[in-house]
């Protein structure tokens, strides 16, 4: 598996991936908090969607794709029927194209059935300053209506620069605007942690 990059061009500016672990860099989510993070996550959607039906969940790239499969197989676990996942790319979409132009796209895919009329879930590791969620928008609006748009993210650290709010969060991170929080996960990083320094 490939190390964590250092703020890596298609690196949401929300969130920055190291290279390595710095002295300074504190733990605060270890692989069994995160999982705990996730299943409450899980749990809160299924109480406020009644139940599965309809519900899509939409990682976005990169670090939103594993942590969306989680969830869903976690609602699963609990509902007994697969729940719908698909990729979001936001490349496109973003507003620092122009300061930022080496992007590097990843791929879009919606589940079979598509999001129309479906409540969507957008997943993300972090909520900063909130333009990638507000690209995540734009780009579901040239895919199809859902029923419903809400968010998820391990971690909310502030800093809002636009109007949006997660609606469940796997924990709330007040942090400087000068600290560094970085996601790792397994299925990319060879493990699960959040640090910040």
């Amino acid at each position: 598996m490939p190390a964590p990059e250092e703020t890596s061009p298609d690196a949401s500016p929300d969130v920055t991936h190291d290279a390595g672990r710095d002295r300074a860099d504190r733990t605060v989510l270890d692989a069994r908090d995160i999982s705990r993070a996730l299943t409450r996550i899980s749990h809160e959607l299924l109480e406020r969607n009644k139940g599965a039906t309809d519900l899509v969940l939409l990682g976005l790239h990169t670090r939103g794709v594993p942590l969306a499969r989680r969830i869903a197989e976690k609602i699963t676990a609990v509902e007994g029927a697969p729940v719908a996942v698909g990729e979001l790319d936001v490349t496109m979409y973003r507003d620092d194209l122009r300061s930022q132009p080496t992007r590097r796209a990843h791929k879009t895919a919606l589940p079979p059935g598509g999001i129309d009329k479906k409540v969507v879930v957008l997943v993300d590791d972090v909520l900063f300053s909130g333009r990638t969620i507000r690209a995540a928008l734009d780009a579901l609006a040239d895919l199809g209506r859902p029923s419903a748009v809400r968010l998820a993210v391990l971690v909310d650290r502030g800093h809002r620069e636009l109007p949006i709010r997660a609606d469940h969060v796997g924990k709330n991170l007040p942090s400087a605007l000068a600290e560094r929080v970085s996601v790792r996960l397994a299925e990319i990083d060879g493990t699960d942690e959040v640090t910040i320094s």
